[in-house]
């Protein structure tokens, strides 16, 4: 019986790695994989998962018009793989589910949780109530040694805690920090 898993992780925390590396062990089985990112995620070109280390792939792209049910049913993948999934809404959330479920095709999503204020990003917060597994994926806090949990978004490399919710950037506009650490930089912040 196919499962939905989300596994999510704070920026840097290596999901893009993951992606691809799951789509390499399905591909060199000879199993066909559907590997889907955003088309809000262009930071490598629309299209692309792509790691920090250099790693890419093509991947279809998901927007508003996608009907992921429908690809599913035409391509039969053995499993889909969708990066950048904190970008979904609710109803893109619901086709990854009737995928699931009713064509019996496991879905991986991968994807920030919560967004630099803290708040959850409509895919994830979906993702979150519905997924069969959730799964961290971890990496540490910029500035000291533990867990990083959040997301501090940086301007000229001093942290800042206003604007859009998204605003697509990597290391240049986001650091992974731990709780503490992002409550010290807000307070310092806020004087």
């Amino acid at each position: 019986m196919a499962k939905l898993y989300f596994r999510y992780g704070t920026m840097n925390s290596g999901k893009s790695i993951e992606v691809l590396r799951v789509a390499h062990n399905y591909e060199e089985q000879g199993k066909k994989v559907l590997l889907l990112t955003s088309v809000m995620d262009d930071r490598f070109g629309v299209g692309k998962v792509a790691s920090r280390i250099g790693m890419q792939k093509g991947a279809i792209v998901v927007d508003e018009h996608l009907d992921m049910v429908a690809l599913a049913q035409t391509e039969r993948p053995n499993c889909i793989l969708v990066d950048e999934a904190q970008f979904l809404n609710k109803a893109q959330v619901s086709q990854l589910i009737e995928v699931v479920d009713e064509l019996d095709i496991p879905v991986i999503a991968y994807g920030l949780r919560a967004d630099f204020m803290g708040q959850l990003f409509e895919g994830s917060n979906a993702l979150l109530a519905v997924a069969d597994t959730i799964e961290e994926i971890k990496t540490i806090c910029w500035y000291c040694d533990k867990k990083a949990i959040m997301n501090m978004r940086c301007k000229d490399g001093v942290p800042i805690f206003h604007g859009e919710q998204i605003q697509i950037g990597g290391n240049e506009s986001y650091v992974p920090v731990c709780r503490k650490c992002y409550a010290s930089k807000k307070k310092a912040a806020h004087g």
